[in-house]
């Protein structure tokens, strides 16, 4: 392999260099200071998850775009989030424990196995504010 073909990326994955990179971090903070205004609180769901909670409830569709590989510690298998959605719902349902209403907001990368829209790569980066639960 020669040294040119060693630093490129798998097709869809992209970096992003500083000037991009700096208006994504403040577009990205000015949406999540706009979601606290409204009462989300900011959540970091892990990147990686065993597959059995990580595809609990979602579709096939989801399934078949996760990204998995097996634990050498566990030896269980692993995925790496394609949606932060469901990972949200499960803190929800699971980690947090509160009655009411619980208002969440999130944003991270996510990896797909192959891009799920005409336009874009496989590493999208999701932003999202959920509601759960009824007053």
């Amino acid at each position: 392999m020669s040294n040119e073909n060693r630093w490129l990326l798998p097709e869809g994955i992209d970096e992003l260099l500083p000037e991009r990179a700096g208006r994504l971090e403040a577009l990205r903070r000015r949406l999540l200071d706009h979601c606290e205004t409204w009462g989300y609180r900011y959540v970091v769901p892990p990147l990686v998850e065993f597959t059995d909670s990580l595809l609990i409830g979602v579709g096939a569709d989801l399934d078949l775009v996760t990204c998995k590989f097996s634990d050498r510690m566990s030896g269980r298998m692993l995925g790496v989030r394609a949606d932060i959605t469901p990972q949200v719902a499960r803190m929800d349902a699971h980690s947090l424990g509160e009655d009411g209403v619980t208002r969440l907001c999130y944003v991270g990368s996510t990896l797909q196995s192959v891009p799920q829209a005409v336009v874009g790569g496989r590493a999208p980066i999701q932003l999202g504010a959920e509601l759960f639960g009824s007053a």
